[in-house]
Order: structure tokens, then C-alpha cells, then sequence
């Protein structure tokens, strides 16, 4: 399968989830937060063709993470529109940035 055909089929499996929606994956401990300006879709992808190069350097400088406790606390008061995707098992999350 080719990059763009890829992130096509991811695109097409990635949708809004909110917070109540979300807990149960953060309680198994697999949602990853993706920060902008990081593409989602780009993260899924190269999570999905394990590029460890590519997902470290985005851990180390702290843009690809785990999910916090911290995190989950400010999800459960703000109910932030979230966009996710699933690369099993993880389920990887943005903030959808309201202007």
C-alpha cells in the first residue's frame, strides 16, 4: 500500500470522540496524544509501518505521548473536541483547536 493510500484509509477510519467516549481507552492506558501542528493522519501513518526513527524523534521532542493523568483531568472539565484514529492498539488523539 503506497503513503497516500495509506493516509486515505486512515482518513477514512478517523472520526471526532468525546471525552466519555474516549475514557475507557485512557483507563487501558493505549491513547497517545498527537500535538500540533503534528498531522494526525502523518503519526497513524508512520505508527502503522512501526518508522521508530521517525516516532522517536517526535516522543523525544515530546509532540508524540502517552496520554496523562493530567491530561485526562483538563478532558473530563473542558470537553475538548477530539479527533482520533486507531493504529491498534493504540488509539492516538488531537485537540481540535476551536478559533
Amino acid at each position: 500500500m503506497s503513503h497516500s493510500e495509506s493516509l486515505e484509509k486512515l482518513a477514512a477510519e478517523s472520526g471526532m470522540i468525546a471525552w466519555p467516549e474516549l475514557q475507557r481507552h485512557f483507563a487501558r492506558g493505549v491513547v497517545v496524544v498527537v500535538s500540533p501542528p503534528l498531522d494526525l493522519l502523518e503519526v497513524a501513518a508512520a505508527m502503522a509501518r512501526d518508522d521508530a526513527p521517525m516516532l522517536g524523534d517526535w516522543m523525544q521532542s515530546s509532540r508524540v505521548l502517552r496520554a496523562t493523568d493530567e491530561q485526562a483531568r483538563q478532558w473530563e472539565m473542558a470537553q475538548p473536541a477530539l479527533r482520533a484514529v486507531v493504529v491498534a492498539p493504540w488509539v492516538l488523539v488531537q485537540e481540535i483547536r476551536q478559533s
